[in-house]
Order: C-alpha cells, then sequence, then structure tokens
C-alpha cells in the first residue's frame, strides 16, 4: 500500500478536503495518514480538530505552530516552526506523497518541508490568484514544490504552466467545495436554527471578513465600514463567521463579539463546521465579505455574493458576484443591489465556473496511477511555453 499523508490547518480547507480523505480511505491501495496543525490547535479559534475526530477520522499526529501572536512576525516565526516541526515528522513517517490543498503559510511550511525531503506533493488550487493576500505568492512557491496538480479551473491550468510545470501533471477536475455542495445532504432550515440556536424568520447574509494581508494595518478601518454598513439594514438579521489566524485578524473578531453583543438580529460563531456552514449558505439571502467561500461555493447555490475589497482580486468569478470597495457607502449599495429581484434573478441562472463534482474520486484515482505505476520523477523538467 502506498501511504498518503494529507495536511489540514484551517477549519475551511477541511470541510474542502473531507470528501478527499473519504476517497483515500476507501481506496483499498493507498493507506492514509491525517496530520492537522495551525489553527486546529488552538482554543481560540476552536480547537476544531475536534470536529475532525467527531467525523470518524484518526489522527496521526498534532503538530502546534501557532504563537500568540497577531503580527506578520508572528506569521513568519509561525512558518519557522512549522518547517522544523514538519522536517522532523517526515524524517519519522516517510510517506509516498503529501496532499495539501491552497496557499495559507503553515500550506506553505510543510510543503516546503516535504520537499527538501524529496517526498513528492500532490497540490490542490494551484494556479488561482488572490492579488490582495500574501496567499498568491505562498500558492505559486507550493506550486514550484509540487509534483501533481490538481487545479479548479482550465484558467488555473494554464498559469500552473506557464510557472514551467508539464501538462502531463496538471489536471482539472474542479473544487471540492462544488461536490460538497452537491454531494452532502444539508441540514434542513428548521434543523439548522435548532443547532445555531437563532432563528431564521426573515431574510438573513452570511458575514465573513479576513484582514487584507497585502495591505498595511487595514482591517480595523475596513471592518468598521462594513459593519457601519450592515446598519442600514435592520429587516436583515446576520450569521458571522470569524477570521482566521492571519494577522490582524483577531482585531476583526474583537469587532464582531462587540458588535453582536449590543444587537439581537446577529450571531456569532469561531467555526460552524462544514456541515452548519454550507447549510446556512444555502438559505441566506447573500453571503457577504471577502472569503473565497463567496466565489468557490455560493454560485452554486444559485444566491449573490458580495465581493468586497481586493483580499480576493484576480480570482475567476461567476456571474452571480457584485465586487464593490471596502467604503461603507458602495457596501451598502452593493448590499441594496445584491438583493433586488433583478440580481437574484441572475444568481438564479448563475453557472458556476469550479465543475461539477466527482472531483475527489477523480484526484484519488490519479494519484493511484502515479503512485503504483511508478511515474514519479523527482527531477522535474521545466516545461517551456511555445513563444
Amino acid at each position: 500500500m502506498k501511504q498518503l499523508c494529507v495536511v489540514t490547518g484551517t477549519r475551511a480547507e477541511y470541510g474542502l478536503l473531507k470528501p478527499l480523505i473519504c476517497a483515500i480511505l476507501e481506496d483499498a491501495q493507498l493507506q492514509l495518514t491525517l496530520v492537522v496543525t495551525g489553527m486546529h490547535l488552538c482554543p481560540e479559534f476552536g480547537l476544531t480538530y475536534q470536529e475532525i475526530v467527531a467525523d470518524g477520522f484518526t489522527i496521526d499526529e498534532k503538530i502546534e505552530i501557532l504563537l500568540s501572536s497577531d503580527t506578520t512576525r508572528g506569521m513568519t516565526k509561525s512558518v519557522g516552526l512549522a518547517m522544523l516541526s514538519f522536517a522532523e515528522y517526515f524524517e519519522r513517517k516517510r510517506p509516498d506523497m503529501l496532499v495539501v490543498l491552497g496557499d495559507r503559510y503553515e500550506i506553505f511550511a510543510c510543503a516546503t518541508a516535504a520537499a527538501m525531503a524529496f517526498i513528492p506533493i500532490a497540490h490542490l488550487y494551484g494556479g488561482d490568484t488572490t492579488e490582495g493576500a500574501v496567499d498568491e505568492f505562498l500558492r505559486h512557491s507550493i506550486t514550484k514544490m509540487s509534483y501533481l496538480h490538481f487545479v479548479s479551473t482550465d484558467v488555473s491550468k494554464k498559469r500552473v504552466e506557464q510557472l514551467g510545470e508539464s501538462p502531463d501533471r496538471v489536471f482539472n477536475y474542479g473544487a471540492l467545495g462544488v461536490e460538497n455542495i452537491l454531494s452532502v445532504p444539508l441540514l434542513s432550515k428548521p434543523m439548522l436554527e435548532k443547532s445555531i440556536e437563532f432563528e431564521l424568520n426573515r431574510n438573513y447574509a452570511l458575514v465573513t471578513f479576513h484582514p487584507v494581508t497585502m495591505e498595511n494595518e487595514s482591517a480595523h478601518e475596513q471592518f468598521g465600514q462594513l459593519l457601519t454598513a450592515l446598519d442600514r439594514f435592520a429587516d436583515l438579521k446576520f450569521i458571522f463567521t470569524k477570521a482566521n489566524s492571519d494577522a490582524n485578524g483577531r482585531i476583526i473578531n474583537a469587532m464582531i463579539d462587540d458588535y453582536v453583543e449590543s444587537r439581537s438580529n446577529c450571531v456569532a460563531f469561531t467555526s460552524m463546521g462544514m456541515l452548519r456552514y454550507l447549510s446556512a449558505m444555502k438559505y441566506a439571502s447573500l453571503v457577504i465579505g471577502n472569503s473565497s467561500s463567496g466565489l468557490y461555493e455560493t454560485p452554486s447555490f444559485h444566491i449573490p455574493t458580495i465581493n468586497i475589497g481586493d483580499r480576493q482580486r484576480g480570482r475567476l468569478q461567476a456571474s452571480s458576484i457584485i465586487n464593490c470597495s471596502p467604503v461603507c457607502d458602495d457596501i451598502a449599495c452593493a448590499i441594496e443591489r445584491g438583493l433586488s429581484p433583478e440580481w437574484v434573478n441572475i444568481a438564479k441562472q448563475t453557472v458556476s465556473p469550479f465543475g461539477s463534482g466527482n472531483t475527489s474520486k477523480r484526484i484519488v484515482a490519479k494519484i493511484e496511477e502515479f503512485l503504483l505505476d511508478d511515474k514519479i520523477d523527482m527531477k522535474k523538467k521545466f516545461y517551456d511555453l511555445e513563444v
């Protein structure tokens, strides 16, 4: 059996990886080792490794890397600690392949340690662009360290090839988030209300806002503008999911706590888990913020997304997305537009650009093909585009 090591560091990433983890477990030729790190192990972010255990998965190792810091310096130190810890883990375990998703700093550190140990990497979601976040250069760096690439669109496939990766190692099987939406039985609205202990007796929006890490100290001002805009919509309810462990994320989370405490039409969660989060998205009138989920998953529910600011700038977008600046008046105008019958109709007709499901099993089959047929040559040749 070939051993696949899957690493997850955040609640959102785990939710996307879950069908892939299940597909690996169902494959008789592959053995899963699951490593959790980052936010999963931090009480401040909900100790979300417990959700993984509750789902019935065995965690092979917990690797703690987060420092109690809310600065870019702290993020950099966490990268260093992660590299040291994963170097030790890979020396002991020597998996046949590492599987990682995305672009966060803990995944960059993990991939670096694996690449230096000559462990082949299968990378999901390379080739995307998010020009407002440090994720942009971290993602492309992970791409160059990886051997197999599973992208979500043909546009991303072309970008990975532009980075010198051979087309015979780059595969567009769509996004795992779309597969989750199409395959996971979601909660009914009454069950969701009971689970979150919050009545959804009128229209509501799902709100997630993260720091724009390529901008200097903008979190407080931008999120304050968003909250001021939300105050103009007294007839709406709001479900907040808190920011991740990026620099200045704690600023946003403290502002959420203060806002929700003084209002009866709001509720906030450190982590909803994939099932509750997607269920809340299904019945929402709008998704508001700057999370990638508003671009990846929301269009498949045929509801509008209000995408604020530059964090997701450059990412491929469906027709249901409304972009606006992080200024109160612009945000409020975008929300009004998203609630209009005209835009609701546009969203209903939206076709997601991120595939139509059956992603996880196709990824596992391709990984198995490369591993079992001994098709991996770590001395990669740079693929030059024809000029």
